[in-house]
């Protein structure tokens, strides 16, 4: 592989993109496609983290309109988010990657308690992580938590894999005349209301100097393209 721009990453991948062209649950061709891009990115020299969504399965803010309360709500999309790390999992070790399943609401039968020093000692071993569980409390977003989990194991770039090449002035898919932004910062988003992240994950980035790269996941190669330092994406700046 070409020279490696960043040790250590986060990938954030949503729960859509386990979706595939199904309308929920997990399509397991989009499943195979994404672990092996990130098969074809792991490196011995880049070291890969992921934090996975779960709206495939458990989508809070919609489904809580059904009557169910918030904080069960908010529980229910982390055990969904389990169910798609364990899928990933599956995916990449029958690709002979190495992976590891860390959740912060603990399941000692199917997945590690989140601990950070046993995170990076995984990283350091050349294993992929996948951190699932959300933060293991209720209210807070999985952009928050990969910005957190971001912070916590010194992970050089937040990647946010989308289904758009990019961050648009507008929604590419509504507006034909949005343009893709190549530079902006996490304050530029916030106040163009930008619905890249929450204000709360964009908070943890500025405050901790992380920046944090938007593009196509389902671009072959496009993961391998960012780890190497090709431009890809949009770049966004934490000042």
């Amino acid at each position: 592989m070409a020279h490696q721009k960043y040790k250590r990453i986060l990938l954030k991948i949503s729960g859509e993109a386990f979706r595939g062209q199904e309308r929920y649950g997990i399509d397991v061709d989009a499943l195979h496609t994404m672990a092996k891009e990130i098969a074809d990115a792991v490196d011995g020299n880049t070291q890969i983290a992921i934090v996975v969504g779960g709206g495939n399965i458990w989508r809070g803010t919609s489904d809580r309109a059904k009557g169910i309360d918030r904080v069960t709500a908010d529980y229910m999309g982390m055990l969904a988010t389990l169910i798609n790390a364990l899928a990933l999992q599956d995916a990449l070790e029958k690709m002979s990657i190495p992976t590891r399943v860390q959740s912060a609401i603990e399941i000692s039968k199917l997945a590690e308690g989140f601990i950070r020093r046993r995170a990076i000692r995984h990283l350091e071993k050349g294993r992929v992580v996948i951190f699932a569980g959300g933060i293991g409390n209720p209210y807070f977003s999985t952009d928050t938590t990969a910005a957190l989990r971001a912070v916590e194991i010194d992970a050089e770039v937040l990647l946010k894999g989308t289904q758009v090449d990019g961050v648009y002035s507008d929604d590419p898919r509504t507006n034909p005349k949005a343009k893709r932004l190549t530079v902006l910062t996490a304050m530029e988003a916030i106040r163009k209301r930008l619905r890249v992240m929450d204000t709360t994950a964009f908070s943890l980035c500025m405050e901790n100097n992380l920046p944090v790269i938007v593009f196509n996941l389902y671009k072959t190669g496009n993961i391998r393209r960012v780890v190497t330092g090709e431009s890809v994406g949009t770049l966004i700046k934490s000042h």
